[in-house]
């Protein structure tokens, strides 16, 4: 009997070393036990997975981690993670299967499997959530299908859809992105853009151009032919109202008007829910700007948290929480501040944004940010590509980002101005700064200095 109670010991400490040894790694009972065929068999499809993601990881977490915004690399990751979790149990099933049968295991030795099991399902768990994080927020943040109307009014960008106008020549070439800041809170009945910025980049020299527009700019010639005598912020809701006259759709018309009056094509854009910013800003812990000039404007309102009226922050280095960040890129009626310097700031937080989420203290909140991008962005970037957006822009040095407002002397105000303030573009200084920033690339390149270029067609 003590015999019989000494070989069933045995076996117990045995299935549980094994079904250890394959919960470290698939295949290693099976060795433990002496089936070297059933251990092999195992161990190769994890040895291979392992390759790649060590591979991947190898390359850089920040670089993986943007590759999973792909959908179809997300989606790839996510099954990857389930099917490994089951060839895991399996293999611990397998190797714990002890020579007597399931007759034989005592309730210790089942307890110890049973919480083995648990921690590959939990681990694997947090790995899909993850995975399931990025996957969600892709399909939502990349958007391709051009049949899709902007929604507004419904306290979220909406689907704004839009294809490219066109696409960089070659994997080398200058890449220009619109960045559409767009106040569509739940009760308007229309959306305008207060932030619109040209942001450029020549993957070969590592040189960015940032270019604002500011709302005021108006009475301008259309890419279509005509004008339009409206403020550029209110273009892209009066095309969306009056499509038999801009049939291209309300962004789509907006991207090609930019770009006509840049001089250059852009090819994608990026369009971002000021009230999402907000959430943005507090979810990555508030970001870190050197505010160049004391801002002292009583009249602000924009406080969402019940704040008392007005805006004031001094000079130098703050941190800035969501609210305040908000505040700071929508504040322009304070003494010396304009449209123009809130273009500024507007550009200075978004590269300070930038930086922040590029910080590997940023991946434990990244469930929690790809939840917020996925309510808060929407563009048309491929997504494939976001990786190398991200890692030319990491080697850009500050002194190479060129940042320019398009206010005077690039825009003036009309000769005989009315109630209304508005600006008109000097187009013989902004063709001047086209060829500057773009080059040869630039429309106005070689035509008679004040001279707008000529019409696209519809």
């Amino acid at each position: 009997m003590n015999a019989e109670r000494a070989r069933g010991a045995q076996r117990s400490r045995s299935t549980t070393v094994a079904a250890f040894l394959s919960f470290l790694w698939p295949g290693a009972g099976q060795w433990y036990r002496g089936r070297r065929r059933a251990a092999l068999l195992y161990a190769f499809p994890v040895v291979v997975v392992a390759l790649v993601g060590i591979a991947q990881v190898v390359s850089g977490l920040s670089d993986l981690a943007l590759e999973l915004f792909a959908p179809s690399f997300s989606l790839t990751v996510l099954v990857l993670i389930i099917l490994l979790a089951l060839w895991r149990l399996l293999s611990m099933v397998d190797a714990f299967t002890p020579s007597g049968g399931w007759r034989a295991i005592t309730g210790r030795t089942a307890g110890i499997f049973g919480a083995l099991a648990l921690v590959v399902v939990l681990v694997h768990g947090v790995a899909a959530w993850y995975a399931w994080s990025f996957y969600s927020a892709g399909t939502r943040i990349f958007v391709v299908d051009p049949g899709i109307e902007s929604a507004t009014g419904s306290g979220g960008p909406g689907p704004l859809v839009a294809t490219p106008n066109s696409t960089p020549a070659t994997p080398t070439s200058r890449i220009n992105v619109l960045l559409t800041g767009i106040d569509s809170a739940a009760g308007r009945a229309h959306a305008l853009n207060d932030t619109l910025i040209l942001a450029s980049i020549d993957p070969l020299t590592r040189n960015v151009a940032m270019l604002s527009f500011p709302r005021d700019l108006a009475n301008f010639p259309l890419w279509k032919g005509g004008r339009f005598t409206g403020k550029i912020n209110s273009l892209m809701t009066y095309a969306g109202n009056h499509k038999t006259e801009f049939p291209a759709g309300p962004l789509p018309s907006l991207i090609k008007e930019l770009g006509y009056l840049a001089g250059v094509p852009i090819h994608y854009y990026a369009a971002v829910d000021l009230d999402g910013f907000r959430h943005l800003i507090d979810k990555v812990g508030g970001v870190d700007v050197d505010n160049p000039r004391a801002i002292d404007d009583p009249t602000y309102g924009g406080w969402t948290d019940k704040r008392p009226i007005g805006f004031f922050l001094s000079a130098g280095v703050h941190h800035l929480d969501g609210q305040t960040a908000l505040a700071y890129v929508r504040s322009r009626k304070g003494a010396g501040d304009s449209d123009f310097s809130r273009a500024r700031r507007q550009q200075q937080l978004l590269v300070a944004l930038v930086r922040k989420l590029a910080t590997p203290a940023m991946l434990p909140r990244l469930p929690d940010l790809l939840t917020i991008a996925g309510d808060t962005v929407r563009t048309n970037f491929p997504a494939d590509r976001l990786s190398e957006m991200i890692r030319l822009s990491r080697d850009v040095p500050d002194n190479s980002i060129t940042q320019v407002v398009l206010g005077p002397p690039y825009a003036q105000r009309p000769a005989n101005p009315g109630s209304t303030y508005t600006l008109e573009i000097d187009f013989a200084r902004l063709a001047a700064l086209s060829v500057k920033l773009f080059g040869a690339e630039s429309a106005y390149a070689g035509l008679a200095p004040g001279a707008s270029p000529p019409p696209l067609g519809p």
